[in-house]
């Protein structure tokens, strides 16, 4: 398991100058990753050292959208206004990890503006409708992973997460901490923040010195 990318929602309207904002504070920009049908959004994704990227996303006026617990997910915290959403492990192995859920991970894919397709199975999406301190997580059935798409300019150094228990609620609180690596997390009170639980704030050592991404 290893920590595969953070994603970010924003509105299709604002999705312009959402990555033009990241993408500047970032040192690298951000490229099209095309829609996702089955759910209904639509990603433009930036690389990071290290292997991981993050993930702008937005809702589509798409019959999926609603249809789909990822689709309504960001289609709720969009029109909460946005900010940032999840953080995704990866695995090669998701098959042991759906079986602590109980159920199948499900299939998605995206076809990137030159025609290529991204496939991957996930799960846990459910969950973090409601408890967006978990993270979810995805095994790529692709060889080719979005932190290759574009130069990357900046590394993930600290998360800060809304979470006084520190994901005592996750069946896999032990396997993500040991897949940060140097990664810190620090964690923050959510009645600090209108009891509002997930992450706040991305911390990135870029060319021109730390800059925390809010």
């Amino acid at each position: 398991m290893r920590l595969d990318h953070i994603s970010y929602v924003t509105s299709h309207e604002q999705l312009a100058d959402t990555v033009q904002r990241l993408g500047s504070r970032l040192g690298s920009a951000f490229v099209d990753g095309g829609i996702h049908p089955r759910f209904g959004t639509r990603n433009f994704t930036a690389p990071l050292i290290g292997g991981q990227y993050i993930e702008v996303v937005c809702p589509l006026e798409h019959p999926a959208t609603e249809l789909t617990p990822w689709g309504r997910a960001v289609s709720k915290k969009s029109s909460e206004g946005g900010g940032w959403f999840s953080w995704v492990f990866s695995t090669e192995d998701i098959g042991a990890i759906a079986t602590k859920f109980g159920r199948e991970a499900i299939e998605g894919h995206r076809t990137r503006p030159d025609g290529s397709e991204l496939r991957w199975k996930q799960i846990g999406v459910r969950e973090i409708a409601e408890a967006r301190e978990l993270p979810f997580f995805i095994e790529w059935l692709s060889t080719e992973h979005p932190s290759t798409d574009g130069i990357p300019a900046a590394k993930i150094e600290q998360l800060d997460i809304l979470d006084p228990s520190q994901l005592s609620e996750s069946w896999f609180q032990e396997e993500i901490f040991a897949a940060l690596g140097s990664i810190n997390i620090n964690w923050l009170n959510p009645k600090d923040y209108d009891n509002q639980t997930g992450i706040v704030g991305v911390h990135v050592m870029t060319s021109s010195g730390l800059v925390v991404l809010d």
